[in-house]
């Protein structure tokens, strides 16, 4: 399992501050790679890789491996539609038919895992 660097307090801060309306670099970044570590826990492995530049990246899900290139299960989107998605602002299904997720291969799709910080309002 791969080491936190975000805390739990730290990380929940960071997601609370942002759902206020904090737009901070600093707050976004570590409320986005946050929500990384949360996914990364929920669902270990590294069948897909979920990128959400430029503030992160991990990989999650068990199933095949892969070790060089581009890996065949990628999920990539703004930082915005990550945490979005991570607190249940919005659901997988509506932001992906609004174009806001580019998810490419056959394990690709989160819906299932998310939102992993459902908002507390």
């Amino acid at each position: 399992m791969p080491r936190r660097r975000i805390s739990a307090e730290d990380g929940r801060a960071a997601v609370r501050a942002w759902e206020s309306g904090d737009s901070d670099r600093r707050t976004v970044a570590a409320a986005v790679r946050y929500c990384l570590e949360e996914l990364a826990e929920l669902a270990p492995g590294n069948s897909v890789e979920v990128r959400v530049p430029p503030f992160g990246v991990t990989q999650c899900i068990e199933g095949p491996n892969h070790s060089r290139g581009t890996p065949p299960n990628v999920v990539e989107l703004a930082p915005q539609d990550w945490l979005e998605l991570a607190t249940g602002a919005t659901g997988w299904a509506s932001a992906s038919a609004a174009g806001r997720i580019s998810a490419s291969g056959t394990r690709a799709d989160l819906s299932a895992l998310l939102p992993l910080l459902p908002r507390h309002r």
